[in-house]
């Protein structure tokens, strides 16, 4: 155990029922740029770590420590020896993977604006190019029909530039939940009555009551019934609702009669739609919802009959707050 101990390349701390030091390995020893000769016997406090003894016993954080700063990953344990009670905590260096994540993130953004950026200013360049030559032949009798039509292909492809940035800034500034208690009949029931377009079922399920922020999740199920209501516009076939729960989750399907998945790798790829007039972003956003609730959101082709099932995972209980939200990480959607 001393060997795995020393080896590993996370610093482990113990401390005793005093808070003073009674363990730590080489990556505690680089991490704090003394030996261990000089750091056993010393308080937490003293060594700054006082706050690794307090509070949850997961979280994140960012600190600048004498061998080495970035923001790491803290998890803290309890045992006894000798009858008495002793902390273990072990800090992991995040940046580097935090740092390979952000630029995956910034990748991906560039390559979806500067998608979109050529997509507007390709015929925004190739119109203004035209109107320039229209000017140069005014004699023209079809001049003012033409310099109308090249200024409306402006004007639509820089209005839907400004949608582009405005749904990007929906993703950027979503608030956090804000937590109350909501009734699933209620909501989903509330919620289904809104579509008008098409009929609703709702199957519904067992009473149930969670901890959650209504009009985020009201928002979740509006995206998700307009989708499956969008995939049986033509076949006109059924969308239905359900719910079932388990001691801690409740697990809110809901299922179309649809064609299925077109292309379930691209399903949370922010922007990618396949519907004409669709922003691309509705799943993103349903998603990253569900998650600052502690949940999650899955899409799948049904296999009892054709079509897509929706399936969203809500805790009954508050989440304890995650640790991207903590560290205020709007790239992490992308």
């Amino acid at each position: 155990l001393r060997t795995v101990m020393a080896e590993i390349d996370v610093a482990v701390f113990t401390f005793n029922d005093e808070q003073a030091l009674k363990l730590v390995n080489r990556a505690g020893e680089r991490l704090m740029a003394q030996p261990e000769e000089s750091l056993l016997g010393r308080k937490a406090s003293a060594l700054g770590l006082a706050e690794c003894l307090d509070g949850p016993s997961e979280r994140t954080f960012q600190k600048n420590f004498p061998g080495r700063a970035g923001r790491w990953g803290m998890r803290r344990g309890g045992f006894r020896e000798e009858g008495r009670p002793h902390h273990i905590v072990v800090l992991s260096d995040l940046s580097e993977a935090l740092r390979e994540e952000e630029r995956l993130a910034w990748r991906r953004l560039i390559r979806v604006i500067g998608h979109e950026i050529g997509n507007s200013l390709a015929p925004i360049k190739s119109m203004a190019g035209t109107l320039a030559h229209l000017l140069d032949r005014e004699r023209d009798p079809d001049w003012k029909t033409d310099m109308k039509r090249g200024l409306d292909v402006i004007g639509a492809r820089s209005e839907s530039l400004s949608r582009f940035m405005s749904s990007y800034a929906r993703l950027a500034r979503l608030p956090p939940p804000t937590f109350g208690e909501v009734d699933i009949d209620t909501l989903v029931r509330r919620v289904a009555a809104l579509q008008t377009t098409h009929p609703v079922g709702v199957e519904g399920g067992p009473p149930v009551r969670l901890v959650a922020d209504g009009d985020q999740l009201e928002q979740v199920l509006i995206n998700l019934l307009r989708n499956a209501i969008d995939a049986v516009r033509e076949t006109r076939g059924a969308v239905r609702v359900r719910w079932t729960t388990s001691p801690d989750v409740v697990r809110i399907m809901v299922e179309d009669e649809g064609p299925g998945l077109p292309d379930t790798k691209n399903l949370f790829v922010p922007f990618f739609t396949t519907k004409a007039g669709g922003s691309g972003i509705g799943l993103v956003l349903s998603r990253q919802i569900v998650e600052a609730h502690g949940g999650s959101l899955s899409l799948t082709d049904r296999v009892d009959a054709s079509g897509c099932r929706a399936e969203l995972s809500l805790p009954l209980t508050r989440p304890r707050a995650p640790a991207r939200a903590a560290s205020g990480d709007t790239m992490a959607p992308l």
